[in-house]
């Protein structure tokens, strides 16, 4: 009996620690961006836990060496940091005066199941994260997805970009990309897989600066608790068509 009222309190707690988040990152978005991105987004993630129909291209990355001057960002005084946990994320924002955590809402639950954030920030504010998934318990909070991914046999997962609007155009995501499959490659990986939304016009335009090999398009439908996933696998040469 006593379980009951305990894990009740708990789950509260966990509600409303997330509803903290949420709030605080509609304060910085309204005041960075105004109230109709706050509205517009405050609208898709109810939405989304509803409902979510999306078309993919699936993505491989064969790692190899490159030269990372052919990635710099347009902004040149910038701070580039790799993030493997909550401590270190604690530490950070003790250092330099911003947690990123409370831009990026996700972020602390991604951080405790594993993934690793790769963050930029300009002007003593996160410009920029991506993140990748060395684990399929990891692999979830970052992209839920269920394409396949063999973590055992030398791929990984990278996912969840973000770049704050107001630092969009200078070239954060492609930096990002470069530094996380420079990760991946130094860590022994030789694959990094990911999906991109057939509308994402910008990542598209960023992941194509690597020569991926584009191997499947998808098509992802969820209607409340029940879910359809479909691949289709495609040549490079019908992509290119």
């Amino acid at each position: 009996m006593a379980e009951g009222p305990t894990g009740y309190e708990e789950g509260n707690s966990e509600m409303l620690s997330n509803i903290s988040v949420l709030l605080g990152r509609a304060k910085d978005v309204l005041q960075k961006e105004g109230l109709i991105p706050v509205l517009r987004r405050g609208f898709a993630l109810v939405a989304s836990q509803f409902f979510q129909y999306d078309n993919f291209y699936l993505y491989e990355h064969k790692l190899q060496e490159r030269n990372e001057a052919d990635f710099m960002p347009k902004i040149k005084d910038f701070t580039f940091k790799i993030v493997h946990n909550n401590e270190e994320a604690d530490e950070l924002a003790k250092t330099i005066g911003v947690d990123f955590r409370k831009r990026f809402v996700d972020s602390r639950q991604r951080l405790e199941k594993g993934a690793i954030a790769f963050c930029v920030f300009v002007d003593g504010e996160i410009a920029h994260v991506g993140w990748v998934a060395l684990s399929e318990e990891a692999r979830r909070t970052v992209d839920d997805l269920p394409y396949k991914i063999d973590f055992s046999n030398g791929e990984a997962c990278t996912g969840g970009t973000g770049t704050a609007l107001e630092y969009r155009g200078n070239g954060l995501m492609v930096y990002g990309y470069f530094k996380r499959f420079q990760f991946l490659r130094e860590k022994g990986f030789t694959v990094s897989r990911n999906a991109v939304t057939k509308s994402n016009l910008a990542s598209q335009k960023a992941h194509s600066k690597f020569g991926p090999k584009i191997y499947a398009e998808a098509r992802y439908f969820k209607l409340l608790w029940w879910k359809f996933w479909e691949e289709k696998p495609i040549s490079q040469a019908e992509h290119r068509s």
